[in-house]
């Protein structure tokens, strides 16, 4: 769908006439991002009341962002992490959220989050595609400091989560403890100041039955 401007008067800002094509494609990519709120993810709400959506768990890892920057090995900017992490997942639309531990669904994912990538943020003007695109790809390659910080806060809030939930996904999918050190080694070198916090918590929920050895 289209989003027509032409039944409203055209906008202006301090007086300057806004350029009604660019307007219509931020509108359209506004308007279709509000998907990501449909799109469902294996994570419990730590309530256990539902599974979470995918742009409740990118709204989550940005504000933990703001919270724990401190532990960075590194000083980052903060500000381009919450972006990342506020547009990393819109790729879902498209491609569905992958459950982390699917070996099979795993197998693809990157072609298919790609070919989402191009088509969402190519919704965007020239300048604005550019941006986010490029903040999508820095995240996925994950060789920037913040890149890696926001990695490994995106691993962390799912734990939370499962650890919160008594196993929650966990114990459904029948994962061992071998599963999850594997999925959260990017707190590695993301944050590791709470490496050692994370390997007693993993120790923890294994000796709670929440992991299978």
């Amino acid at each position: 769908m289209v989003f027509d401007l032409s039944a409203f008067p055209t906008p202006s800002v301090n007086g300057a006439t806004l350029h009604a094509q660019r307007l219509d494609q931020q509108l359209q990519f506004i308007i279709e991002i509000d998907r990501l709120k449909g799109i469902l993810r294996q994570t419990l709400l730590i309530d256990q009341s539902r599974r979470e959506n995918s742009a409740e768990h990118s709204w989550h890892i940005a504000l933990m962002a703001t919270l724990l920057a401190e532990y960075a090995p590194e000083p980052v900017d903060v500000l381009r992490v919450i972006k990342m992490l506020l547009i990393h997942d819109l790729v879902e639309i498209d491609a569905g959220d992958t459950f982390c531990y699917d070996e099979q669904g795993n197998q693809d994912k990157e072609d298919r989050e790609v070919k989402a990538a191009d088509r969402l943020f190519g919704l965007l003007p020239a300048d604005q595609e550019r941006e986010l695109r490029g903040l999508w790809d820095e995240f996925e390659l994950r060789q920037t400091p913040e890149a890696r910080f926001a990695a490994a806060l995106d691993r962390i809030q799912p734990f939370l989560h499962n650890q919160q939930t008594q196993g929650g996904t966990w114990r459904q999918h029948g994962i061992s403890r071998s599963q999850v050190m594997q999925r959260m080694a990017p707190v590695k070198d993301g944050m590791p100041a709470l490496w050692h916090w994370l390997e007693d918590a993993i120790a923890q929920c294994v000796e709670a039955g929440y992991l299978k050895p």
